[in-house]
């Protein structure tokens, strides 16, 4: 790569970063009006699927109404109009500069957009359903779990699909070891990831801490995809980091509105694939590691309650627990942001390592 190269490499990244960052910081007022005059948000506080059976913990600590749950809107919205914008400027102007800060394109960041709108649209599905949920009884929580699991798999399958057959992807890299060759078994392999990352979104549940984790995580992500030079992908991980930190401008306590599940699931799902596109998924449990812990803390309390009759946790995501023993929740925000941002350096350090 020419100096030249480089810095329009940079610029491209960068540039996506800030448009999505002005585009989210624009969308706000008018979005969080709309949110206020539909009453975005569940009439009657409470959650009854919380790991460890103390529900009623959770629901002293937070008020979950008259705070819009579909803020996640703001970010994955804007990162495609980011995208269709410059991918417009593209193909309907004739400057020589703007066609290089499209970054739409078939061998990188199409399956990216398609993962993002597909998840995030059941996220939205799923958010409006509690919230109608809420005043009417006439549906029980929403999308119910194994219902979403199987719409992530679908769309897990689509993304295992695209690598294997259009990209013709078979193996992993292990740092360390070298590559790891998967064959078929590559299909099940990405299903089974995606689902896993999906099962971090239960991250979200105190303002502000699952949009500064999934930041650190694309941030990794973008500079390992910008060091591998697959530009687009850096391009859209980076605007996704934009879009985050807009929306924690207005997400620090006290949230404006909440990421709900239209953020975290369309959110976790893109992780994945660019976690599979930079050939570093392998390393993703490092640089997500707090996804990991809330999920894990989750199926430990499970198991011990089911099997042992005890609880690890007093109320498990592990977030919680911090809560309940007292943290204040700005303080688990920020400890989880610190360990959030270490992580990144780490798995990023680790995921360069050896190419």
């Amino acid at each position: 790569m020419t100096i030249d190269e480089l810095t329009i490499s940079v610029l491209k990244v960068l540039g996506a970063a800030m448009a999505a960052f002005v585009c989210v910081m624009l969308m706000t007022p008018l979005a969080t009006r709309l949110m206020h005059t539909y009453k975005l948000w569940k009439v009657q506080s409470g959650k009854t699927a919380l790991a460890g059976g103390n529900a009623h913990i959770f629901n002293a600590m937070h008020d979950e109404t008259r705070t819009p749950r579909v803020g996640g809107i703001l970010v994955w919205g804007s990162v495609l109009c980011v995208l269709a914008l410059f991918w417009g400027l593209d193909k309907f102007t004739d400057h020589s500069l703007l066609e290089k800060f499209n970054f739409l394109s078939r061998s990188q960041t199409w399956l990216l957009a398609f993962t993002l709108a597909a998840a995030s649209l059941l996220g939205l599905a799923d958010d409006i359903l509690q919230i109608g949920t809420s005043r009417t009884q006439a549906f029980k929580g929403g999308i119910d779990l194994v219902t979403r699991l199987v719409a992530v798999s679908l769309i897990a399958l689509v993304g295992a699909l695209w690598f294997y057959y259009k990209l013709d992807w078979r193996t992993v890299y292990l740092p360390g070891v070298g590559v790891l060759f998967l064959g078929v078994w590559y299909i099940p392999f990405f299903i089974l990831t995606m689902l896993a990352t999906f099962s971090g979104s239960v991250i979200d549940g105190i303002d502000g801490l699952a949009g500064g984790v999934l930041a650190s995580a694309f941030a990794a992500y973008a500079g390992i995809a910008f060091f591998q030079n697959q530009i687009d992908v850096a391009a859209f991980a980076a605007a996704i980091v934009g879009a985050l930190l807009a929306f924690l401008w207005f997400n620090i306590p006290p949230a404006q509105f909440w990421m709900g599940e239209t953020g975290i699931i369309g959110l976790t799902t893109t992780l994945t694939v660019i976690a599979f596109f930079t050939d570093s998924v392998l390393i993703l449990p490092i640089i997500a590691f707090p996804l990991v812990l809330a999920s894990a803390s989750d199926i430990i309390q499970i198991i011990a309650r089911r099997f042992f009759g005890t609880k690890v946790f007093r109320v498990a995501p592990i977030q919680h627990h911090f809560e309940a023993i007292g943290w204040p929740s700005y303080k688990v925000t920020m400890r989880f942001w610190v360990i959030s941002i270490a992580c990144a350096i780490i798995g990023m350090a680790l995921a360069l390592v050896g190419r």
